[in-house]
């Protein structure tokens, strides 16, 4: 069997949050448009108010922003974590873009997450757009075939050619005997967690606990150990 080239595979997550603390918060133009998305994604529930519904923006790069990017590779027999977190979003992209430059620029690099192809990877090419950030190479996918990206999808690679299925990073952890990184937070805590408690290292911790999900996942799929709690390196 041929197994990846870990040591050239960038894992990541992301956290978000709606762009503002409430929807009475946005301005009078993001508000209408705000309120004619929550049309559409409220036919089911006439009931349910706009604001009532804000906390979904923060899925939506429109509506949405970045403030955590937790990333994790492999040195050696080590697994190394770190995190870009801020409060300022134009500020956590530019260094991770910086990051990408340097160090995952080659044609051979890959970037791996779970679900990334479809939330991961299109948001921050999409935020970097709006701050007016360069999309490094590797995040680049105009006029390539899906074939052809640097994108590795945990859940895309368990579907099996199945389009219909999504399945959560906590379930394949708990069918392939993986830890659990969902022994804090979860992800519809994390606005919550910014907004009212203004904890971004809680948020940061539970973002690098999914990144290092993903990588024993992938480690899973190609037969090979977990990595060992005293293999893991913090670097922030």
């Amino acid at each position: 069997m041929t197994y990846p080239d870990f040591s050239k595979i960038l894992f990541l997550d992301i956290e978000t949050v709606s762009q503002e603390k409430s929807f009475d918060h946005l301005n009078e133009r993001m508000q209408k448009l705000w309120s004619h998305k929550a049309e559409q994604l409220n036919r089911d529930n006439a009931d349910l108010t706009p604001a009532d519904i804000y906390d979904r923006a923060a899925i939506y790069a429109e509506f949405g922003k970045i403030v955590c990017i937790s990333v994790g590779f492999f040195n050696g027999d080590r697994f190394r974590l770190k995190s870009f977190y801020s409060h300022d979003e134009r500020t956590l992209l530019t260094e991770f873009a910086d990051m990408l430059n340097r160090h995952y620029n080659a044609p051979e690099a890959q970037l791996c997450a779970h679900n990334g192809k479809e939330f991961d990877f299109p948001y921050i090419a999409r935020r970097m757009l709006v701050n007016g950030i360069q999309i490094p190479r590797i995040l680049q996918v105009a006029g390539k075939k899906p074939w052809e990206t640097n994108f590795i999808d945990t859940m895309e690679l368990w579907k099996f050619g199945d389009y219909k299925t999504f399945t959560s990073l906590d379930l394949l952890c708990a069918i392939m005997d993986i830890p659990t990184p969902k022994d804090d937070i979860n992800g519809s805590e994390v606005g919550r967690v910014y907004w009212q408690e203004n904890d971004l290292e809680r948020i940061k911790t539970y973002c690098q606990k999914d990144v290092l999900a993903i990588a024993q996942l992938m480690r899973r799929y190609n037969y090979l150990p977990l990595i060992a709690e005293d293999q893991v390196d913090y670097t922030n």
